[in-house]
């Protein structure tokens, strides 16, 4: 077991690459300036960490800055609202408590961080990694519009075992990539430093009235996504997915654990997955450190562990490899050579039923376990991960080919799971429509030899009345709550202990 710590304020040299070299080199005397987007969080975060600790080497200020695109695949209130009330507390603690300053603007990335490195000379400018075509495209233009003297680092503090270490090629499923990983877990599986314990020793001077309007920027984001609106399930923030992973009431590792390997895949225990996939999208929690905590209990509950630590890990790196090393990550042209034949051969085979994306959105089929599964989607913002299996595949069968099935599918998961926007969501619509990391099954109409899931099989692995009943009493309780205007509870609590900037 990997129990190790690394020494203070030092990251693996591993997880860092430099994107571009400046002209100054790695010692300039201009700041700092870390832009955070993928790992929205204080503790645990490598990216930060190397931030504060080239900042303290050279006795130089550090800043963290965030960009809150206009528009970024068509995220709603329901995805920028729990973002945002998310960032607010991680501004305060990083203000209070770190003395490091949080810089907070509106527009394109390219455009605004480009501007604020050249206005306060910043010597390094250090990026969470993200495999996104469009965050990797804004990151190559930032290179070439900043100063020459400008050194760009990129720290995946997002995976345990670093991307590109992991692998420097595109896996072609689960089996090939998880020996890779697990021969580099025990170096990159360690614990962290406290960032608390090395705080800059050089402050950064503010200007005056630096402050964000955090009340009327979430707002404006709820009154013009107010099309998907918010959840009350799922508290965002630091303390919130901390108490989710180790809380004494009802934390996954402390009181869920036991019946994970065994109930996981049952849509009508809900309870029984980790509920950490909105923190870990919005890297509001370390991956490294759930895996590390869930480590130490493995001699208790061995099969529980082995299997949260295989999707921790292992799939949501595949994940994204597949992101990174295959431009085509949500297209058709992205399925393996097999996949995209049978799916060609089997474009124009008949269908039995025929839908359009505004039916399939307002959960308008002749399926009640797919409506059920939609309706979780949209009113809860999560739907189960062994639905959503079944919900993809179904959307094959009932549209006029794979690559509308793809679009609708990539579409209905952005717009309203928590957590879309992600390559864990790619992947998954790619393997249910596509067969990527799967293989070729035995061939039938319409789906060729894409593995194949129905009604039928969903009956003998699960309660499916029991399950439509449960999504059937949500969505009644959740439209009689807003009907009556109540305050959820993540609201009253939101009301109660968000501290004052």
């Amino acid at each position: 077991m990997a129990s190790k710590l690394a020494s203070p304020m030092t990251v693996q040299a591993g997880r860092i690459r430099t994107l571009k070299s400046g002209s100054s080199g790695e010692g300039g005397s201009g700041p700092v300036v870390y832009w955070m987007f993928r790992d929205q969080r204080v503790r645990d975060n490598w990216a930060l960490i190397h931030a504060v600790a080239e900042a303290n080497k050279a006795n130089i200020p550090v800043a963290v800055v965030f960009n809150l695109f206009d528009s970024f695949l068509g995220a709603k209130s329901r995805h920028l609202g729990f973002m945002l009330r998310g960032l607010r507390q991680l501004c305060h603690r990083m203000q209070n408590t770190l003395q490091i300053p949080f810089f907070l603007f509106q527009g394109e990335a390219e455009e605004t961080v480009t501007a604020f490195l050249r206005e306060c000379g910043a010597s390094l400018l250090v990026t969470d990694f993200s495999p996104l075509r469009e965050i990797r495209r804004c990151k190559e233009e930032i290179c070439k519009r900043v100063s020459d003297s400008v050194t760009v680092h990129e720290v995946d503090a997002h995976n345990v075992v670093p991307l590109w270490v992991a692998s420097d090629k595109l896996e072609y499923s689960a089996k090939t990539i998880r020996t890779k990983i697990n021969k580099r877990l025990s170096e990159y599986l360690i614990d962290f430093p406290d960032v608390e314990d090395n705080l800059p020793t050089r402050m950064w001077v503010l200007p005056e009235n630096h402050s964000v309007d955090w009340d009327g920027l979430i707002a404006d984001v709820l009154r013009r996504g107010a099309e998907v609106p918010e959840v009350d399930w799922c508290e965002p923030g630091e303390i919130a997915a901390r108490d989710v992973l180790m809380g004494s009431e009802n934390g996954f590792l402390t009181k869920r654990l036991k019946g994970y390997s065994v109930d996981r895949n049952n849509p009508c225990n809900p309870n029984a997955l980790s509920g950490l996939s909105p923190y870990l999208h919005f890297g509001q929690i370390s991956a490294q450190r759930c895996a590390f905590e869930a480590r130490k209990r493995r001699n208790s509950h061995p099969q529980a562990i082995d299997t949260f630590l295989e999707e921790l890990i292992v799939r949501r790196e595949l994940a994204d490899n597949y992101c990174f090393y295959e431009p085509h990550y949500d297209s058709i042209k992205g399925a393996w050579g097999w996949a995209r034949n049978t799916l060609t051969e089997h474009a124009t085979d008949k269908r039995e039923h025929i839908y359009t994306r505004e039916q399939l959105e307002k959960a308008q089929t002749s399926d009640p376990l797919w409506n059920a599964s939609q309706l979780e989607m949209v009113h809860k913002g999560k739907m189960h991960g062994f639905m959503r299996m079944y919900w993809a595949k179904k959307i094959l069968e009932w549209t006029r080919g794979p690559e509308e099935a793809l679009e609708i599918s990539l579409y209905l998961n952005d717009k309203y799971e928590l957590d879309g926007r992600d390559p864990n969501g790619y992947v998954g619509c790619m393997w249910s429509i596509c067969g990527v990391h799967d293989q070729g099954w035995k061939e039938r109409p319409i789906f060729g030899k894409i593995r194949y899931m129905n009604y039928a099989g969903c009956k003998r692995k699960f309660d499916v009345d029991k399950y439509i009943a449960y999504v059937n009493k949500l969505v009644r309780d959740l439209k009689k709550r807003k009907a009556e205007n109540l305050p959820s509870e993540r609201e009253k609590v939101l009301r109660s202990c968000v501290p004052e900037d």
